[in-house]
């Protein structure tokens, strides 16, 4: 920079005593562990006080350029955009070689204050004391900027590791809690056999099964889908599941027991949270099956001879309504070698690159084709046949499987 003059010894000897009051001033805010505003203010006062900056802005990158500091000037900087032509600059520099604004003619220097070779702000200065006609001097300021300035970068980035560490934790709690709502054992005895594989689509799915044995001829079993994800729908989720408990305890109506479901969820949901679920309560005595599907995908209920009957009545999804406009509990009767397959919209909401859905039909096909294999080679099959038809093989959604063979 031309203009630009070395100082004389006296001069140096002054400009050294104003910066070390400036640094002493910015060391102690900073060790004082002060808010950002008041860094500002401290930054702004010690500038203007202890080096006779009379008129600056600083801008800092946050996203975007803001100003966060402006003093001294005819304009107000904080609502002025800084011009593409400052942010690329690299080194300190004199306004007068910029093609920019005349409203910047308010300052006369810019310094870049750069960290890890990244740019964290510029520092625009004007009408300063003399000393400050001087690289060294205009050096300090950018010393002293830099000091502040990654202080509180370095505080900023240190509240971001604690908030995802505190995430984290949160997601691991969630996800304990979430693993302890799943039957720890299905049957598999002289009556039913039953199966589930569960397959999160991150750490913290929204997808439920569950299985109650209710006394030695009646079980309950169900599957959900909480609307979202994460930490909310697994809070949500486990509602749902001590709600069915503990109403299952005073009553095996499944009419009763849907419609305490349904006011439970409604209390209890976050915004527009909301669930879907099968549930079916079967009695092995009289091999009657009661249902109730609420706004869940159609189970399927496979007969010996291959042909099947889609569990679709019920009622509408859970906690969008205080109470249910409309419930139908229906009752199926299961012949001998029986199969119900359950399962949540990650499995038949699958897409190829045609945008085609894997869909109910295909899902039907492949459990009519391995109708005598093990359920869990079933849902292995399945998995498989997505997995083919999602040539990327990665899925939007959880998937949830639930398989009940009668004996």
């Amino acid at each position: 920079m031309s203009e630009l003059k070395f100082p004389t010894v006296e001069q140096e000897l002054n400009l050294k005593k104003l910066e070390l009051a400036a640094l002493l001033e910015i060391t102690k805010a900073i060790n004082n562990n002060l808010p950002e505003e008041a860094l500002y203010k401290i930054y702004h006062f010690t500038l203007l006080a202890q080096l006779h900056i009379r008129r600056l802005a600083l801008f800092i990158h946050d996203e975007e350029w803001e100003c966060k500091v402006n003093f001294g000037t005819e304009h107000n900087f904080r609502e002025i955009a800084l011009p593409e032509e400052v942010t690329d600059l690299r080194e300190i520099t004199a306004m007068s070689r910029l093609h920019i604004d005349k409203r910047w003619q308010d300052f006369e220097t810019i310094i870049p204050i750069i960290h890890n070779n990244r740019i964290l702000a510029f520092v625009m200065i004007g009408n300063v004391h003399s000393y400050y006609t001087t690289l060294g001097a205009l050096s300090f300021v950018q010393t002293l900027s830099n000091i502040i300035l990654v202080a509180m970068e370095n505080r900023r980035l240190e509240r971001h590791r604690l908030a995802q560490e505190a995430i984290r934790k949160e997601i691991e709690i969630a996800r304990e809690v979430q693993n302890m709502l799943f039957p720890k054992s299905l049957p598999n005895n002289a009556k039913v056999s039953i199966h589930a594989t569960y397959i999160p689509h991150s750490s913290i799915g929204g997808d439920y099964y569950d299985f109650i044995q209710i006394d030695s001829n009646q079980f309950l079993f169900c599957v959900a889908d909480v609307s979202g994800k994460g930490v909310p729908a697994s809070l949500l989720m486990s509602n749902f599941q001590a709600g069915l408990r503990t109403i299952l305890r005073q009553t095996t109506d499944l009419g009763t027991i849907v419609k305490e479901l349904n006011y439970l969820i409604y209390q209890n949901a976050i915004a527009e949270k909301f669930i879907t679920t099968f549930i079916g309560l079967y009695n092995a005595e009289t091999r009657e099956l009661s249902y109730v599907n609420a706004g869940h995908n159609a189970s399927i209920l496979l007969l010996e001879n291959n042909s099947y009957e889609l569990l679709e009545e019920g009622c509408t999804m859970l906690g969008i309504f205080e109470d249910l406009p409309f419930l139908t509990v229906t009752k199926v009767e299961i012949p001998p070698r029986s199969f119900v397959f359950c399962y949540t919209d990650g499995l038949t909401e699958v897409f190829n690159q045609d945008e085609d859905e894997f869909g109910i039909e295909n899902t039907i096909r492949v459990l009519q084709c391995c109708r005598y294999v093990s359920s869990r080679n079933i849902h292995t099959q399945l998995l498989q046949e997505i997995n083919t038809f999602n040539s990327s093989a990665t899925y939007s959604d959880d998937i949830t499987l639930l398989s009940c063979r009668f004996k």
